[in-house]
This record gives C-alpha cells, sequence and structure tokens, in this order.
C-alpha cells in the first residue's frame, strides 16, 4: 500500500503536471482512491499466494530444478542460502529421497530473490522503453488516476522502475522462480529478450482472459485443481516462449508478433478441437471428463483440455500463413498425419521422459522441440501436394509417394512400442529416423 500510495502522490507533485491541484481538491482524490488503491495490493497479494499455491503443488516434482536455482543465485552472489534458511544440499537430497520439495515459506524466498535477480536485469535494459511493455505502466495506477492524468503518466520519475517491477512480478508469478535462469541456460538469450517472448506468447494467446476464466472458480471447486489449470497455462507459454526465441533470432519486437500471429490463433484455437486425432483426441477427451466431474463449465474445461495440443499451435499458425490455408485445414493436416504415421506416439513418449538434473531436462526440451520441428515439416510437405481433395486425401495422397522412408520409420516405431518404455536414447534413434521424412 505504501509503495502505490508513494507513487501516487508523485505522480500528483506540484512539480509535474499532474500536480496542479489545489491541497483540497489532491486530498479529496487521495481519499476518494481509497478502495482502488486496496484493489490494486489486494490483487498483488492475490497473484502472489496463488504462484506460491501453484509451485508448491509441483515442488517435489522440480525439487531438482529449484537446487539448480538456488546454486545459481548463490553463484551470482543475489542470495546466502545460510541467512535465509534455505537447506543445503544434503538436506535436498534426503528431501529427494523421501519424495519432498520446499516448503511453502522456502519457495517464498526463493520466488522473492528470482524477482530481485531479474529485476536488476530488466532495469539496465531497454524494457522500460519497450512501447508494449510500457503499458504496465497504466494498469499499475487507479482508473481515476488514468482518467484523469493519463497524459502526465509517462513521465512518471520513477516509471522505469514501475514497468520493470510490472514486468517482473507477471513473469514469476506465473512461471515460477526457475524460469528466466532455466531459459538463458538453454538459449543463451538475455533476460530481456526472454521477457519480450513471454509476453508476446502471453498476448498471442489471450492468456489473461484464460486466466480470469479460472479464477471465477474460486470457492466453487477445489483449490488445487485451479492450480492445476493454472500450471497447464504455464506449460503452454514456456513452450511458447522458446519457440518465440527459436524463430525470431534477428528480431522479437512484442507488438509486431502479437500483430502477426494473434489472428490465426484466434481462428485455430475456435478449430483446434474438431482437428485433433490419435493420441491428441485420447488426451484432449480424457482432460475434458476430468475437468468436467470435478464442476468446471463445460466450454472452459475444453478449453483448458485443449491447451496440450496447442503446444504446436504457433507452428500451425505460421503453415497456415505460408501454404494460404485455413488454420482450421493445416491442423487437420498436423495432426492426421501425425496420428497416421505415428508421431504421435513419439511425442507422447517424450513428454513420459522422466529427468533427473538440468542436463536431462534440456535434453529432453531438445528432443520435444526436434519432435514438433519435423512434424511442422512433414505437414508442410502434405499441404503441398496438390489439392486431390480435403486434408486427409491430402495426406493419403503424401504417405503414398512417401516410400520407402515411410516403410523405415514405421519399422522403427513399431519396434519402439513393442520394446515398451522408451528411454532418452530410444527417442533419439527414433527422431533421427523420421527427420529422413521430412528431408
Amino acid at each position: 500500500t505504501s509503495d502505490v500510495e508513494v507513487n501516487i502522490k508523485i505522480l500528483l507533485n506540484p512539480e509535474v503536471q499532474a500536480g496542479r491541484l489545489r491541497e483540497a481538491a489532491r486530498t479529496r482524490l487521495l481519499a476518494a482512491m481509497t478502495d482502488d488503491v486496496a484493489a490494486l495490493v489486494l490483487r498483488n497479494n492475490y497473484l502472489q499466494s496463488q504462484a506460491l499455491s501453484t509451485l508448491e503443488l509441483k515442488s517435489a516434482a522440480r525439487l531438482a530444478e529449484y537446487q539448480h536455482l538456488i546454486r545459481l543465485l548463490e553463484r551470482s552472489g543475489d542470495l546466502d542460502r545460510a541467512i535465509e534458511y534455505l537447506p543445503d544440499d544434503e538436506e535436498l537430497a534426503e528431501r529427494s529421497k523421501r519424495g519432498g520439495g520446499l516448503t511453502r515459506p522456502e519457495l517464498s524466498v526463493v520466488l522473492s530473490y528470482s524477482k530481485i535477480w531479474l529485476s536488476h536485469h530488466l532495469i539496465v535494459s531497454d524494457v522500460p522503453e519497450d512501447p508494449y511493455l510500457s503499458h504496465e505502466l497504466e494498469r499499475y495506477f487507479p482508473p481515476p488516476l488514468r482518467r484523469r492524468f493519463g497524459a502526465a503518466i509517462p513521465h512518471h520519475r520513477l516509471r522505469r522502475e514501475i514497468i520493470v517491477t510490472a514486468t517482473t512480478n507477471s513473469l514469476v508469478n506465473r512461471m515460477g522462480p526457475a524460469f528466466v535462469l532455466r531459459v538463458q541456460e538453454d538459449t543463451g538469450a538475455e533476460p530481456a529478450r526472454i521477457a519480450r517472448a513471454y509476453t508476446a506468447a502471453r498476448e498471442i494467446f489471450d492468456m489473461r482472459a484464460l486466466w480470469a476464466e479460472i479464477e471465477a472458480l474460486d470457492n466453487r471447486v477445489d483449490a488445487k485443481l485451479q492450480y492445476t489449470m493454472m500450471y497447464e497455462t504455464s506449460r503452454l507459454l514456456r513452450h511458447a516462449t522458446y519457440w518465440l526465441l527459436a524463430t525470431r533470432r534477428r528480431e522479437l519486437a512484442i507488438d509486431q508478433a502479437v500483430a502477426e500471429l494473434r489472428g490465426g490463433m484466434r481462428e485455430l484455437k475456435a478449430r483446434i478441437v474438431g482437428s485433433l486425432t490419435g493420441l491428441w483426441r485420447e488426451h484432449f477427451e480424457a482432460a475434458r471428463r476430468r475437468y468436467a466431474h470435478a464442476g468446471v463449465p463445460s466450454e472452459l474445461a475444453a478449453r483448458v483440455s485443449s491447451l496440450d495440443a496447442l503446444d504446436s499451435a504457433l507452428d500451425i499458425v505460421e503453415l497456415a500463413a505460408s501454404r494460404r490455408v485455413p488454420a482450421g485445414e493445416a491442423a487437420q493436416v498436423y495432426f492426421e498425419v501425425g496420428a497416421r504415421i505415428g508421431i504421435d506416439w513419439l511425442r507422447d513418449q517424450v513428454e513420459r521422459l522422466t529427468v533427473q538434473g538440468a542436463w536431462q531436462a534440456t535434453a529432453r526440451a531438445e528432443l520435444r522441440y526436434g519432435v514438433h520441428r519435423t512434424q511442422r515439416r512433414i505437414a508442410d510437405q502434405v499441404l503441398a501436394v496438390r489439392r486431390t481433395g480435403g486434408p486427409l486425401a491430402r495426406v493419403s495422397a503424401w504417405m503414398r509417394s512417401a516410400g520407402k522412408e515411410l516403410d523405415h520409420w514405421q519399422r522403427t516405431v513399431a519396434d519402439m512400442r513393442a520394446a515398451g518404455a522408451a528411454d532418452f536414447a530410444t527417442l533419439s534413434v527414433g527422431l533421427e529416423s523420421v527427420r529422413k521424412l521430412a528431408d
């Protein structure tokens, strides 16, 4: 409350345009905004509590990731583990054996320090000058101030700090404390570029609207179910952030990426369910039944259940644009060819891999990326087939022309499936085999 109050008073200072108020009028305005300020502060508290609860849900599964994060923060000099009473590596090893994770207070400390680390990096970058992220400055202030003094807000003395704080909170609350450091390790991207990619992904998928629908279920469904749904949204945004970093290497302008992809994404989201087949359809239906049984409204249950398939959405939207076909048609081809030749199984096995430590996590991410890129290239080949009918007919025509490479891949995937659960080595061989179809 004090932070918001101080920043409002800076805006209303007589030295700036917004401060041209008589003292009595200024006092009345401040008093009138009491409930608005309270709402902003409570919203911030709500989001931080929600973030901790979502992290707590997966704390044991992500213990190795948090241990790696703590080490990195120590190495950078941002964290002293002993001062903050965080467990040492020996204690963390014992918890891992017991299937335990970080406690809620420990998660709170790690969350806080990751925000400090990120804000330090963003404040010295050009993030506060980004035209898209600058909207965070306006959102920070109560509606009465936006209406009356909107022209003065961009000139606030602490505008850069406010934008960085808002950007940091959004990113870390939604994606977790390890996200930015993990992406930086995997891709070499600077925190500012990662923040841009995350923001673009959030806007392309209209994720704020979905978050609002999930939050509207407060006290109507089990809270853990809501945290699970929130986790699924962060999982999609994580993959989309990586995708944008990989495909927009030269320039990553948020407004340009959103303008280029959001329209196609909205079209695809409206048609994605009807395009699913194979394991994608099975996973979708199982999730939808689970959510519906727990009391989630049917439309929302379908939207959340489709998030897994939307991992491929950015590839599909670009395919549709490049081949000048509707997004729904591109999606039908993408999922149909994946199910017909067994890429859906390969992808499913990659997602099932158990990882131990940062290196295996990176290896799984590389396998996932390889599967997605290969399926996109094969779908592009199918879409390049001269129109001889609908999407299913085009898939059949492509399969007839694929020849020995398809036969070899189908024998390979049949052998892998017969062998049971696949490991990193098996799936790497499988990926190399199916890549030959995409050459």
